[in-house]
This record gives C-alpha cells, structure tokens and sequence, in this order.
C-alpha cells in the first residue's frame, strides 16, 4: 500500500487522472501510477460519492452562452459492455454506433446548441436503468426538457430528436410549450394528406411527391393524433437506399434545403458521444458495482467539460488537447530515449 494511503481521495483528483491518461482508464493503472492513492482507495470513492446531473449542471452553467434562438438536442447512447458478465446495471440494448443489440449501459443525453457560435455542450442526462426506476427513455427526454424550460430557464426555441422519440405525446408535450420540433418519423409511420376529401391513411413510404411538394413538403396529419392537428412532411432522400422523413409544427414555411440544414445540427449529440467515448474513458471502467459505474460516467461529463472549455479557450479541438499531452514526452524522448535503439551488427 502507498504510504500516504491516508489522503483523501477528491472528485477533482479522478477527474484529473481521465483527464490526463491515454488509454488505460482502470483503477489498477491509476492505482499503479500514483504516489498518493491506493486502489482501495479510489474504489471506496467511487463508491461513496453521489455525482447527479444537477452536478453536471452546476459545471455546465459556466460555459453555456444561453440565445433565444437555442436547439435542444435529445439521444441516447449506450455505453458497450458487451464481454462484462457481472457488472450492475448492463442490460442487452440496441446500439446504433454497433448496428445491434450489445450488452451495454443506457444514457439518455440532452445537448444545448447555440447556432450563432456553433458551440454545444452537454447540460443534462439520465441512465437508462428500467429495472431499479421503471422509467423508459422518453419518459427520461420529457423530465429533461421540462427541467430546461422550469428550473434551468434555458431560452430555446428548438427540440431535435430521433424517431425512436417522435410518439404523440411526446410531441404534444413540446408543442404545449411553444416549441418547434423537427424529428424524422419512421418509413411505416401511417399519415392522411390534410388535402383529402376523405381520410385515407398510409404508409409515409408509399407516398408519391410532386417536385413542388419535394421542395416545399407537405401538410399531413399523423394517425392517432388529435382531429384537425397537422404537420409538415419533408423527404430527404440521402441515396437510393436511404430516404428520411422529417416532420416538423414549425409555422414558418421552409424549404427542403433549410430542412436539411436544420437537422445536420441534430449530429452535434453523436459528436458529443463519439468524444465522451474516444478522449474521456466513457467505456473503459471495469468495475461491477452500479454505484462505481455511475459516479465513472458522470466524471467523464465533467472532464468533457473541461476538454471542450481548453478547446474553445485554445481555439482548439478536444482530440488535439487530448493528443497534444503526448507531444512534450515524444519530444523528450527524441532528444534522450529511455529505450535506445541498436542493432546486433
């Protein structure tokens, strides 16, 4: 055991180890390479701290530059576990990043975009956990939107999410609150044309477009929803094998390019996934208590924070801060090796 084995380990102090290592993100290797902490220790902190979304906030609020024009951003990502047999709360779950049903740790996200400075940052999320709070992913989008607009008063005007997320009362709820939506509905989804003497509903797919209509969309009521309630529809065909259908109650009228262009925003969230994942050890912690992988997840979104603030600082971007750690030591061991180079002759 360390000598110093009586400090204490800080949040800030796991924090800065996911900060600072490269690849090897496991208590055992922080354990290994610290003068101060033993892995007892780091165990028992990550099993005794209590690190909540409102902490994630509460580090959020002081890098977010809030505008009325503002985007929500709602997705999930699964966290793969898929060769973990005993660790708590991993359940087999669809991942769209795997293309298949992975075992994994659910984590419903929700961004804040500003488009004037193209800027995002992750102000909220939930753990898909069923089994310990009997809550479904949408119900975990519709505390987080209702948490922006009542206690953080984010000014938005703007919810982007996936079709997973498109059902009526979903969708009803954001527009009980002013907001616009844009969101992509599934191919079988059964629409009426608003035009038609008669109801005669059908598949979203089989619809033939006009050039008008392929340019400007089209009004449709949605089945199931309330009499008289409409929508536009939008086809965005990105190749002969993918067509996707947006629909949106955004009074203004668009075009099919301005469609387009508002939901490329909708990527920023699997941006933000894609570097919690690839910088900050997200997947990485092999520990079996729920509690450890709880507290694990939440300090990778506060060390994103950090990553993502330095990047703005620096005009910079996360993936060469995190590079750039290297840079001093490939330098160093240029000018003085620790592993000499020789040959036998």
């Amino acid at each position: 055991m360390n000598t110093t084995s009586h400090q204490l380990l800080t949040r800030r102090d796991y924090c800065q180890f996911l900060l600072s290592s490269q690849k090897n993100f496991t208590l055992t290797y922080f354990a290994d390479h610290s003068v101060k902490y033993s892995h007892d220790q780091l165990n028992r902190y990550l099993s005794l701290d209590n690190i909540t979304p409102a902490d994630i906030w509460a580090e959020a609020k002081h890098h977010v530059i809030p505008t009325e024009q503002g985007y929500l951003l709602f997705d999930d990502t699964v966290i793969d576990k898929n060769y973990a047999s005993k660790i708590e709360m991993v359940r087999r779950q669809y991942s769209g990043n795997a293309g298949k049903v992975i075992k994994g740790i659910g984590v419903v996200t929700c961004v804040y975009v500003n488009p004037q400075t193209a800027q995002y940052w992750i102000i909220d999320y939930r753990f898909y956990d069923k089994d310990r709070d009997d809550k479904t992913k949408l119900h975990h989008v519709k505390e987080m939107f209702l948490d922006c607009i009542e206690n953080k008063k984010l000014p938005f005007t703007t919810v982007l999410m996936d079709s997973w997320y498109a059902v009526k009362w979903l969708m009803l709820l954001i527009e009980s609150e002013q907001k616009i939506y844009y969101c992509p509905i599934k191919a079988n989804r059964n629409v009426n044309e608003i035009s038609n003497v008669t109801v005669n509903y059908q598949r979203v797919d089989s619809l033939t477009w006009t050039d008008e209509q392929k340019r400007q969309g089209r009004r449709v009521h949605l089945r199931q929803f309330p009499k008289g309630h409409s929508l536009q529809l939008y086809c965005l065909p990105f190749s002969t094998e993918r067509t996707d259908y947006i629909v949106t109650n955004a009074p203004q009228a668009h075009t099919v390019d301005d469609i387009e262009k508002i939901c490329a925003i909708r990527w920023r969230i699997e941006q933000c996934h894609r570097e919690l994942k690839q910088t900050t050890g997200l997947e990485r912690c092999q520990c079996r208590k729920a509690q450890i992988q709880r507290n694990h997840i939440a300090c990778c979104l506060l060390v994103w924070h950090r990553l993502k603030a330095l990047a703005i600082q620096f005009k910079s971007n996360i993936y060469q801060l995190k590079q750039g750690l290297l840079d001093s030591y490939m330098r160093e061991q240029l000018k003085k090796p620790e592993l000499v180079m020789a040959f036998s002759s």
